[in-house]
């Protein structure tokens, strides 16, 4: 699945959550991410020992890239991922020095466009300001048909990596993991950390 199919999943996930009345006023800021992630199947990881970390971090926009960039925050990113990838008994090499696993960041956002409706918001406007202040008293207010739009962004964060190490005889770059953050804090820079540890912990098979 790509990342952007991965993005969209999640987005349904949130839309069935948001069904339900009330549903983080229990949560505090720390319980409140949407961590997704998912394997390719057949992969066993112990068979790989290296991997490589883009330095930079892609940003889309609408399934369009906007350009890389390495931002503070950015950078956070990264080494949260290298941390995690140490710890689960794997090492970093260069790009250029073959190693068995690619990984990429990616900063996702989609823009959402609706219409409002104004119509009846104005149904009790003569009980705020009654025709009388401005000198016309028994007039009534009339209010047109009136709509508005609005634009609203969407982001997350995903994580791919790709199978380097067998790439030259499967003639392809396979994707073996992806991990997606989303919702409240995914980017704030303090807490990168507590992302990436999520997304490694809900994958305990990720270990060399």
């Amino acid at each position: 699945m790509s990342r952007i199919k991965l993005f969209w999943l999640a987005a349904v996930a949130l839309g069935l959550f948001s069904c339900r009345k009330n549903v983080t006023d229990n949560l505090d800021d720390n319980e409140t991410p949407l961590y997704i992630t998912k394997q390719e199947p057949s992969v066993d990881f112990s068979s790989y020992s290296t991997y490589s970390l883009a330095d930079s971090v892609a940003v889309i926009n609408n399934d369009q890239l906007v350009q890389r960039v390495r931002t503070d925050y950015d950078a956070a990113f990264i080494d949260a991922i290298a941390a995690q990838m140490e710890s689960r008994g794997f090492t970093r090499v260069s790009h250029s020095s073959s190693p068995d696993i690619g990984i990429t960041v990616s900063r996702i956002y989609n823009d959402y466009t609706g219409i409002i409706d104004y119509s009846n918001y104005w149904n009790d406007y003569d009980g705020y300001w009654g025709s009388d202040y401005w000198g016309y008293p028994g007039y009534d207010y009339y209010f047109p048909p009136m709509y508005g739009t609005y634009t609203v962004t969407d982001g997350g964060v995903t994580v791919d990596m790709f199978d380097l190490k067998n790439a030259a005889s499967n003639n392809q770059l396979r994707q073996l993991w992806s991990g997606l953050v989303r919702g409240s804090g995914t980017f704030d820079i303090d807490k990168v950390f507590a992302h990436a540890k999520a997304l490694f912990d809900q994958s305990p098979y990720l270990e060399k």
